[in-house]
């Protein structure tokens, strides 16, 4: 490796960018950290053989501080995301190891190479400057043609007028394309063909900029080619990247679960299950809930109209035994959305949009997010 002087290292991030702090006195660890920041996507600020300015040091979002530079920030004030980081395995460490990490108040203990994956991981979050991951939202029909992927895209379509980054994932490969639903079946970017073979972390920005986009709406569907499955390895690096880009994610499943779908649930922090007010439907819905709800901690009933069987949005999430998200209206005006129609939930005074409104303003706050 060629050797660079302390004076040659970046001392400091690029104007407007948040990197991780380095604080080493050992040159070979830094070299190992920088090429860890440098996978990942972070410039980093380096304090060689230097106590961190105090600036650097409260406002860095992650500080990563040589074993053997402990001693420099004893005196430093408190604070998060302080990671002690050593060379060599986990046996390495001693008792003073972990004196120096109490002393430092570490959230963490790593010693290099065994923990390198989970620091680069760790160090891309901030490259990617996500604030949090999105608030995930998945839909699936009670039974067949329940409505469920209108639904999806009502809420997409009404949480991406506000402004708020959203990204609708189509997870049902027989479902027709969620992009001919929006009206963006000739938009380009990129459809789930092309992202079956992804394997480790996807990077959350350049999915979705590679998608189809209408404002701040990106949408992942099907081509209109022969129907294939998803790897779960691949279902499972694309949510990931879905949801580290913050905001909203909605997800339209598939009734049948398998290991893709199992993989999708494990991500997903609220399930709406559509189901028609009909005898048959809430018998076919409670066999879909049964299937989906071990893997769910919160699944709920959206109880759809028209309600003229006797049938009421409560007594169908008692037959079902969930609670009830609330009741969507029927919306006579909603066009057949593979006639070129308005995109569901397009129409701001219509049963769908209210519903996703008022769904998504307290699922939303609930999560710690407003919605404008």
């Amino acid at each position: 490796m060629v050797r660079t002087s302390a004076s040659d290292r970046p001392r400091e991030a690029a104007e407007g960018i948040r990197g991780p702090l380095i604080v080493t006195e050992d040159e070979s660890l830094l070299d190992d950290l920088l090429r860890l920041c440098a996978a990942a996507g972070a410039e980093p600020e380096v304090a060689f053989t230097a106590p961190p300015r105090n600036a650097s040091w409260e406002n860095a979002p992650l500080v990563l501080v040589g074993v053997e530079a402990s001693g420099r920030v004893q005196g430093a004030a408190r604070r998060k995301g302080v990671l002690l980081v050593g060379s060599g395995g986990a046996d390495s460490a001693d008792s003073e190891t972990w004196r120096r990490a109490v002393a430092v108040g570490a959230d963490h203990v790593l010693f290099l190479p065994a923990a390198e994956a989970w620091l680069v991981d760790r160090l891309a979050d901030l490259a990617e400057g996500g604030g949090g991951p999105a608030l995930t939202i998945g839909v699936v029909s009670g039974r067949g043609g329940a409505g469920a992927s209108t639904l999806a895209c009502g809420l997409a379509v009404t949480a991406a007028r506000t402004g708020l980054r959203v990204m609708l994932v189509d997870g049902d490969p027989l479902g027709g394309g969620l992009d001919i639903m929006l009206g963006a079946e000739r938009t380009g970017g990129l459809r789930w063909p092309d992202l079956a073979d992804s394997r480790g972390r996807v990077n959350s920005g350049v999915l979705e900029e590679s998608l189809p986009r209408l404002g701040s709406l990106s949408v992942l569907s099907w081509d209109r080619g022969q129907s294939m499955l998803i790897p779960p390895q691949a279902m499972r690096s694309v949510m990931g990247a879905a949801r580290r880009g913050g905001g909203l994610v909605v997800v339209d499943l598939p009734r049948k679960v398998d290991d893709t779908v199992t993989e999708t649930l494990g991500q997903i922090d609220v399930g709406l299950l559509v189901v028609p007010a009909e005898l048959r439907a809430v018998a076919a819905a409670c066999q879909v809930a049964a299937a989906f709800a071990p893997a769910l901690d919160d699944l709920r009933v959206v109880a759809r109209g028209p309600f003229s069987t006797g049938l009421d949005g409560d007594e169908i999430a008692r037959l079902i035994g969930l609670p009830l998200a609330g009741e969507l209206r029927p919306e006579p005006g909603l066009a057949d959305p593979m006639s070129g129609g308005a995109p569901p939930g397009s129409s701001t005074r219509g049963p769908l949009a209210r519903f996703s409104g008022a769904f998504l303003g307290q699922a939303l706050a609930a999560a710690g997010c407003v919605m404008a």
